[in-house]
């Protein structure tokens, strides 16, 4: 079970795009439905809009620039084709990013192109291919077990709880493919999200499979790659690693075990204290626990690699320390990784 809190994020650490942002976004644009995103096409987008590998961060204390923050089909469809060939581009929302540019630099590499992030009307032709990146689901009474409903932010009281599972039944449809709410929302503007009621959801890839030779942390680019035998680039995940006032190891280390839906157990003696919180407190699990719903734990004590509860938030805020990755990278990488492969912390001046 996951001791340390170096594990938890530091909020504020980094400027990072709010709910409300990512809402207001898709409220400037009326296009995005599921219809739109299935027609989208990638060339006709490259051909018609200057998109380049620099992009504006937009702070969560600044203004919105609508031309910057509007959503549009065309990246839904990228994201989705991105995480369709392993490429992850962290939470699907229809938005330019880095997290985005990142996907770009992976599948560019696991092709053998130059990974600079810039979507040419060559990689448009590439990546896009047909039939809908956008389908259909069926919410089961399955569903409805994993819902545990609000979950309070004080750590005593999430102890109190039996798991900390998903807030909602939006919530645990967009993070099984791998969507922020907002979008999903967004091309189901009607739905209760009741069972037996089927949504629009993006048709997310299969898991990737392989043996894992090792795995790069890269901390200039924040983004996990993932290899395979012969140095082939298995897949590669957006991820927050450390913060500047909690930085990630350095050098190698190697994984030791994979735990799936892990509790968590905060003691304030070993780190920061949360709030008023000042005994040892025994979390129970769920994908809404401190560290998600995986830990892969690493040969320095205290650190791993982890899932979150906030997925849109990966590489937008700092942790303690720890890797970061939404929940369904890092169940991914669980499946593969077994104990013993290595993770090279890699450092500015080595990255790609």
């Amino acid at each position: 079970m996951p001791s340390s809190m170096s594990c938890v994020a530091q909020a504020g650490a980094f400027a990072f795009l709010s709910f409300f942002y990512i809402s207001d976004a898709l409220a400037q644009s009326p296009t995005i439905t599921a219809e739109a995103i299935n027609a989208a096409s990638l060339v006709d987008y490259v051909a018609s809009v200057a998109f380049g590998a620099d992009v504006v961060q937009v702070a969560s204390n600044g203004p919105i620039v609508a031309a910057k923050v509007a959503a549009d089909p065309a990246l839904a469809r990228l994201q989705i084709l991105l995480d369709q060939a392993g490429a992850s581009p962290g939470v699907i929302d229809g938005l330019d990013g880095s997290n985005l540019h990142k996907a770009l630099r992976a599948f560019q590499k696991m092709n053998g192109m130059n990974p600079d992030g810039e979507l040419t009307l060559a990689l448009a032709a590439r990546l896009d291919s047909p039939g809908d990146t956008i389908g259909a689901y069926t919410i089961t009474a399955e569903d409805l077990s994993a819902i545990s409903g609000p979950i309070p932010e004080d750590y005593a009281e999430k102890a109190a709880m039996t798991k900390l599972g998903y807030e909602s039944m939006a919530e645990l449809v967009a993070e099984r493919f791998h969507m922020d709410v907002s979008l999903l929302q967004a091309l189901n503007p009607s739905a209760q999200f009741a069972v037996g009621e089927t949504i629009n959801v993006a048709v997310t890839g299969k898991n990737r499979k392989g043996t894992v030779a090792w795995i790069e942390a890269d901390k200039a680019l924040r983004q996990v790659r993932v290899y395979g035998e012969g140095g082939v680039l298995l897949a590669a995940y957006p991820a927050t690693i450390g913060s500047q006032d909690n930085p990630s190891p350095s050098g190698t280390h190697v994984v030791k075990h994979a735990v799936s839906m892990p509790g968590y157990t905060y003691n304030p003696k070993v780190n920061f204290q949360q709030g008023e919180n000042t005994e040892v407190l025994t979390i129970p699990p769920g994908p809404n626990g401190p560290v998600g719903s995986v830990w892969i734990g690493l040969s320095k004590p205290s650190f791993g690699i982890h899932g979150t509860p906030e997925p849109s938030r990966i590489d937008k805020t700092g942790s303690h320390g720890c890797i970061r990755l939404t929940n369904w990278d890092a169940e991914e990488l669980a499946a593969m990784v077994t104990p013993g492969v290595t993770v090279d912390f890699v450092e500015p001046t080595t990255a790609y």
